[in-house]
């Protein structure tokens, strides 16, 4: 598992306005797709090329495009919806699936209530959008759902990750055994969870800021 923070100026600056507990909704979800439109830039460098015949104004040449099958990408219901546009803008040609799960609050274990999924991934690269990888068991939960329907690698973009999170993703997903490329792009790995399971300092429930509180 290879885990990326992103270190830019841009992404530093629109994350501190994230976490900001006076961010009012609207610029939250503002800065959530043009944050997320940053790490997708990262989050598909290792997207594979084909060459293809195209002529300019000038002569003909040999380009390039983005190679088949088409990517996946899999918001985890509902705070990841916040983050789709922002994928999308620049991945056009990607398909979108769903997943949705809910959090014990007193275990913290991750359970699905829905999932909209091609039963088939085999060749496809996908990637999991969810703004906090806490404890890891929904991001989880899902990299073992696309392996088992034949992923050809998992990337998964988040705004902020803790540290405990990350490891167990490194645990449940050992490279000697799991040979499908596993990644975490993040914008930064912040210091622990608290008692409750959320990320500290983080910048609260991502949904909630996102959407409001329903």
């Amino acid at each position: 598992m290879h885990t990326l923070v992103v270190d830019h100026p841009l992404i530093a600056h629109k994350l501190t306005a994230l976490r900001d507990v006076h961010t009012e909704t609207p610029v939250f979800r503002s800065l959530t797709d043009e944050l997320v439109t940053l790490l997708a830039y990262e989050a598909t460098r290792h997207l594979q090329v084909e060459p293809v015949a195209i002529r300019t104004p000038v002569e003909a040449m040999a380009g390039s495009k983005l190679g088949g099958p088409a990517p996946l990408i899999v918001p985890v219901l509902r705070a990841g919806i916040g983050m789709l546009d922002g994928m999308t803008r620049l991945l056009h040609e990607a398909e979108v699936g769903f997943i949705g799960l809910v959090r014990d609050e007193r275990t913290l274990a991750a359970s699905i209530y829905a999932a909209r999924l091609p039963e088939d991934l085999t060749g496809r690269e996908t990637f999991v959008l969810d703004p906090m990888l806490a404890t890891g068991g929904t991001l989880e939960t899902v990299i073992r759902m696309l392996l088992s329907r034949g992923a050809a690698g998992v990337t998964a973009v988040c705004l902020l990750a803790a540290p405990e999170g990350i490891k167990r993703i490194e645990t449940s997903f050992p490279d000697q055994e799991v040979h499908v490329p596993i990644r975490v792009v993040v914008a930064a790995v912040d210091e622990r969870l608290n008692d409750r399971g959320y990320i500290v300092p983080g910048l609260g429930d991502a949904g909630d800021r996102l959407f409001g509180v329903v």
